[in-house]
């Protein structure tokens, strides 16, 4: 009998191995593929886009990718006017887009506009989507935005 319950926990430490090798190779291609998604969304975003932002919850940039401080004249912590004072911006157009932000609204090639001191002009299309997690907490907004100057005019 001690012999039989020895061989018995000696197959259940091998079924154990092999299931622990067999969910480390699962993870390691789940991984792979979580990151080939990652650079393939990456890839898209910034072919699609001049730059790529998320915010949190009270409106700080925590991720932007391209040159948004060069085109937007804007510091990237907010995108709140009243905290940046760059002049020039439509004002009405600021206010429609921080009330679809306020309400938690998708905005889709939502259009606005700068005038500079020079008395040039530019255009931006912008879209942006609210981030929520599993409990439905509002954890920010993701967008892309693109500088439509050139092509508008």
């Amino acid at each position: 009998m001690r012999i039989h319950n020895m061989l018995e926990v000696r197959l259940l430490y091998k079924k154990l191995d092999d299931f622990n090798r067999l969910l480390e190779q699962t993870v390691l291609e789940r991984t792979a593929e979580l990151r080939e998604s990652e650079a393939r969304y990456r890839s898209l975003t910034e072919l699609a886009s001049d730059w790529y932002w998320e915010q949190d919850e009270h409106g700080h940039f925590t991720k932007v990718s391209g040159p948004v401080q060069e085109m937007l004249g804007i510091e990237v912590d907010t995108l709140d006017s009243s905290s940046n004072a760059t002049p020039g911006w439509n004002e009405q157009e600021r206010a429609q887009l921080r009330q679809a932000i306020a309400e938690r609204k998708p905005f889709l090639d939502f259009i606005f506009h700068r005038t500079h001191s020079d008395g040039s002009h530019q255009q931006y299309r912008v879209s942006g989507e609210p981030m929520f997690n599993q409990s439905s907490r509002f954890l920010g907004y993701r967008g892309i935005g693109v500088e439509i100057t050139d092509s508008v005019a």
